[in-house]
C-alpha cells in the first residue's frame, strides 16, 4: 500500500509540474491534465451516449432556435475556435448541462420553465461559460467522476456500479460540481454572453428565483447549476448587478427579452413524465409503446430513460436494471451478458414468466473487493430480448435475491387500453381575456386548485400577481 501511495504521489508531482495551461477567460494559469484536444474527444465521446441515454426532444423549430441562439452566443465567447452543438433532450428534468469540448444539452423540462428568451439567453451563457472557462476539464483533472446513470443520491457501491455499467466516463460528466467560484463565474460570462447578443441579462436572476421556488414546492434535486452553489438571494442580487454592469461597459440600449415569442415557441410541448416513454403508477412501471410492465420494489427509487430502467433501495446495496439485449435467442442472449460483464455461471434453468420463454442466471464476478452476485431474467417477449439484472454482494444478495425475483417474474404483457393509450400533459398557452389575478385567470382556465402553485411556478408569478388583458400565460392540459 505504500508503495502504491509513494509511486501515486511522485506521479503526481510530475503532472503537476507539467500540467499548467492558460485559462482562456482569465487568462491565468491553471492546473490542468487535459488538452484542448482531449476536451474535444471527450466531448465527440460523450455526446452520442448523452442523446442515447435521453433521447431528443422532437421538435425541430426548438432545436433550430437552441442551435441559432447558441452560435450567436458562442461566436462571442471567449473560444470562439471549438465546433460547439446545442441540443434539447427529450428529460421532463429541470436541467441544462455541458461537457468539455463544446456541447451543451438542455432539457425540455428547463425549457418550459423559461418565461422569455433573455431567461433562456442568460442559462444559455453560464453553460458556455462553463466551456470557456474550462470548468469541466478543471474538475476532471481534480477527481475521478462519478457513475452516472445511478439515481443522485444513491449510495451503491463503485464495483457493483461498475458492473451494472451504469455509465461511460462521459455520462459521468453530467454529474459533476461545480465549486461557488465556477458558478459565480459562469453566472458572469452569462451576463456577459447574453448582453453581447442584445439580452437583457437581469431575466436570468428572476429565472433563479424560479428554480428556487420550484425545488422548494417539490423536494426535487437542484439542477447542477444550483447545488452547493452561492446563496439564491445573493445570486439574484449579484446578477442583477452584473447586468446592470455589462449594459453600461458595452454601452447597449434597447435589450431584448422577447416573452411572447418564446411562449408560442413552447406553446404545446409535453410536460413532465411523457407517458409514451413508460412511467410509473403505484410502484407499477408500465411501457405503452412496447406494451410490458413490472412492478418495482416498495420504497425503491427508479429512473427511466430511453436505454434502460434502474432501481435502487434506499440503503444503495444493489441496483436493478432492466435493458434491451442483443442476441437471436435466450441462449445467445444469456453468452453474450456472460462475456460482455465477466461473469462465472453458479445456476443457470429456463423458465416461464407469465407465459414468456426466459432464462434465469446466477452469475458471479470476482473483484479485489470481494464477490459480486448478479441474478438476471432474460425474457422474450414481443420479438426483443429484455434482460432484468439485480446486482448486489455475494454477502448481501441473500437479502435482495427475493425482491430482485419478485420484479422479475411479474414481467408481462400490457393489455391495459387506458395505460397504452395514455396521453402526456402538455403546455397550452392562453391569452387573459380580462385582468384578474394570476389564480383568478387560472381559474377560468379550469385549471384545478391543487395545481395553482405549480403553474404559478412555471409562469415565473405570483398568485396575486394582477394580469392585464391579453397577457400570454402557461396552462397545463392534455
Amino acid at each position: 500500500m505504500k508503495k502504491y501511495l509513494l509511486t501515486g504521489l511522485l506521479a503526481g508531482n510530475i503532472l503537476l509540474f507539467n500540467s499548467c495551461a492558460t485559462n482562456p477567460v482569465t487568462g491565468k494559469r491553471d492546473v490542468m491534465f487535459m488538452s484542448e484536444s482531449q476536451e474535444i474527444a471527450m466531448g465527440k465521446e460523450a455526446d452520442p451516449q448523452i442523446v442515447a441515454q435521453f433521447g431528443l426532444y422532437e421538435d425541430p423549430a426548438m432545436q433550430r432556435f437552441i442551435n441559432e441562439k447558441g452560435q450567436q452566443m458562442a461566436s462571442v465567447s471567449h473560444r470562439k475556435n471549438l465546433q460547439y452543438e446545442f441540443k434539447i433532450v427529450d428529460s421532463p428534468v429541470i436541467n441544462a448541462f455541458a461537457v468539455p469540448g463544446g456541447y451543451v444539452y438542455f432539457t425540455r423540462g428547463i425549457m418550459a420553465h423559461f418565461n422569455n428568451e433573455a431567461q433562456f439567453a442568460g442559462v444559455l451563457g453560464h453553460e458556455i461559460g462553463h466551456i470557456t472557462a474550462r470548468h469541466s476539464a478543471k474538475q476532471q483533472s481534480k477527481s475521478i467522476l462519478a457513475q452516472a446513470g445511478l439515481i443522485v443520491g444513491m449510495v451503491v457501491s463503485p464495483q457493483i456500479a461498475q458492473l451494472g455499467d451504469a455509465a461511460s466516463q462521459g455520462l459521468g460528466l453530467l454529474f459533476l460540481k461545480f465549486g461557488r467560484d465556477d458558478e459565480r463565474e459562469s453566472d458572469k460570462l452569462g451576463v456577459e454572453y447574453s448582453t453581447k447578443i442584445g439580452y437583457d441579462a437581469k431575466e436570468m436572476a428572476d429565472f433563479f428565483t424560479t428554480l428556487q421556488r420550484q425545488q422548494e414546492g417539490s423536494g426535487q434535486a437542484v439542477p447542477d447549476f444550483m447545488s452547493t452553489h452561492p446563496n439564491p438571494g445573493d445570486r439574484y442580487n449579484t446578477v442583477n448587478q452584473l447586468a446592470a454592469q455589462e449594459k453600461q461597459k458595452q454601452n447597449v440600449t434597447n435589450l431584448q427579452v422577447n416573452r411572447n415569442s418564446y411562449l408560442k415557441m413552447i406553446d404545446g410541448m409535453v410536460y413532465g413524465e411523457d407517458p409514451k416513454q413508460g412511467f410509473v403508477e403505484n410502484q407499477v412501471f408500465y411501457h405503452p409503446e412496447l406494451k410490458f410492465q413490472f412492478p418495482i420494489p416498495t420504497a425503491w427509487a427508479y429512473q427511466n430513460s430511453p436505454q434502460q430502467v434502474q432501481m435502487v433501495p434506499k440503503d444503495g446495496k444493489a441496483v436493478m436494471s432492466l435493458t434491451l439485449a442483443p442476441g437471436k435467442t435466450l441462449e445467445e442472449a444469456g453468452q453474450q451478458m456472460l462475456q460482455q460483464y465477466k461473469l462465472e455461471v453458479v445456476e443457470s434453468k429456463q423458465v416461464t414468466v407469465n407465459g414468456l420463454p426466459a432464462l434465469a442466471i446466477i452469475a458471479d464476478q470476482k473483484q479485489e473487493q470481494g464477490v459480486i452476485r448478479t441474478l438476471t431474467y432474460l425474457i422474450q417477449y414481443g420479438g426483443n430480448m429484455y434482460s432484468i439484472m439485480g446486482i448486489t454482494t455475494a454477502n448481501d444478495f441473500n437479502t435482495y435475491a427475493p425482491l430482485f425475483s419478485s420484479t422479475m417474474e411479474n414481467f408481462k404483457q400490457l393489455t391495459d387500453q387506458e395505460k397504452i393509450n395514455r396521453k402526456p400533459d402538455r403546455i397550452r398557452i392562453k391569452t387573459v381575456a380580462q385582468a384578474a389575478t394570476l389564480s383568478q385567470v387560472l381559474r377560468s382556465f379550469n385549471m384545478p386548485d391543487s395545481k395553482l402553485n405549480e403553474l404559478a411556478i412555471l409562469n415565473g408569478m405570483q398568485l396575486d400577481d394582477r394580469l392585464e388583458k391579453g397577457t400570454l400565460i402557461k396552462v397545463v392540459e392534455k
